[in-house]
């Protein structure tokens, strides 16, 4: 199982809230920087509490604005029925994960140029507000300085690098006029190392000139450098899943148990083969499923008086594959549920259904390795 996206702090829209704990240091950097660096100089007339009630207001609207700017992809994203798995702050801004890729370049484009305009709409509300107050300055700086801040957050995403919204949407149009997802992401990608490229040499750059303030753009850029590698990298797993089904890499060596089997029994079958799930069997039909986290959920003295049936997850809850599912699909479906392995099952027409075998994330990461080291032996012939 992967670990957590963070500290969650609310739901929205039904999308789970998160941040990252590195988002708790940035918060901490930002609240002082707005506060002592920035309204103590432009107000000096404030008090010390005035400063920090402002740096801390806006520090929260702040990145409330990046949360709606990350809520504008994804009610997009929901729109084309693709399902969002949540939001994490982290230092950088944040991101919304999403259950698998758009399926056309529009939905892409769509999905990306949300972000940059909701941020751009919001900069327009609060510069409008500010206007509202121009002899409050309590009020007016901090919505000044958010204006401000949602338009460099608008602008910077609309640079052409991946994975940066501006990346996602040039990645859009040259998948729209290639009709090639692979050849477009690649572009995308190239042009996301380059930008990311510019931004450390900038960083590093201002180091010379004691600009140190700039030293943040490095760190971007390696994070940046670095998502681009990746979405290179998941365009070679793509390629190499491509054509496969669930039937093709599932194993037909399925661990079964039968339902009325004690908790008891089943420890000792998990100690005696090391397997952590069994599919739950009546006569030949799929029951449900048992894992040791459904285990250890009992009592260790109630194990002799409980059968696996009573704690098992029931068929109807079990997530499943069909032989035919694509891998593509399936290696996202088991990424999505946070599962390392799916029994792939076949229906009766009679309503039943049968285990046919099972497929783990390790067995795709084979083929994955396989294919990927076959291809650049041929590359060399």
């Amino acid at each position: 199982m992967s670990s957590t996206p963070g500290i969650r702090i609310g739901r929205i829209l039904g999308i789970p809230i998160y941040v990252d704990f590195s988002w708790i240091l940035i918060f901490g950097v930002f609240c002082y920087a707005l506060s002592e660096q920035l309204f103590r100089l432009e107000h000096k007339e404030w008090t010390a509490a005035q400063d920090w009630a402002a740096g801390f207001s806006t520090s929260v609207l702040f990145f409330a604005c990046v949360v709606l700017h990350e809520l504008a992809h994804s009610v997009v994203a929901q729109a084309y029925k693709i399902k969002v798995l949540s939001i994490t702050l982290f230092v950088f801004g944040g991101l919304a994960r999403i259950s698998r890729e758009p399926t056309k370049a529009m939905q892409e484009f769509n999905i990306a140029v949300a972000g940059p305009l909701a941020s751009g709409l919001l900069a327009g509300l609060f510069g409008g507000l500010s206007l509202l107050f121009p002899s409050d300055g309590l009020l007016r700086s901090p919505l000044q300085y958010l204006a401000g801040a949602n338009v460099l957050v608008a602008a910077f995403n609309l640079l052409p690098g991946f994975p940066l919204d501006g990346g996602r949407m040039f990645r859009a149009m040259v998948w729209g006029a290639t009709k090639d997802f692979t050849r477009a992401t690649r572009v995308a990608g190239a042009s996301g190392k380059l930008i990311a490229y510019l931004l450390i040499a900038y960083g590093l750059g201002s180091v010379f000139t004691k600009n140190y303030n700039n030293i943040w753009f490095v760190l971007i850029g390696l994070y940046l450098l670095n998502a681009a590698q990746v979405s290179v990298a998941q365009v070679t797993i793509r390629g190499a899943l491509a054509g496969l089904c669930a039937a093709d890499v599932m194993s037909q060596e399925v661990p079964t148990i039968p339902a009325n089997m004690s908790l008891e029994e089943y420890s000792n079958e998990v100690l005696r083969t090391g397997r952590r799930m069994h599919i739950v069997t009546m006569g030949d039909r799929l029951s449900g499923l048992m894992n040791v986290a459904a285990l250890n959920q009992v009592r260790r003295d109630e194990w002799n008086m409980n059968s696996v049936q009573a704690v098992m997850v029931p068929r109807d809850k079990i997530i499943w594959a069909s032989p035919e599912e694509p891998l593509q699909r399936l290696l996202e479906r088991l990424m999505a549920a946070d599962v390392n392995q799916m029994p792939v099952v076949s229906h009766g027409g009679d309503g039943s259904a049968h285990i046919v075998g099972i497929v783990t994330r390790d067995a795709i990461l084979r083929v994955i390795q396989t294919r990927s080291e076959l291809d650049s032996a041929l590359g060399h012939r």
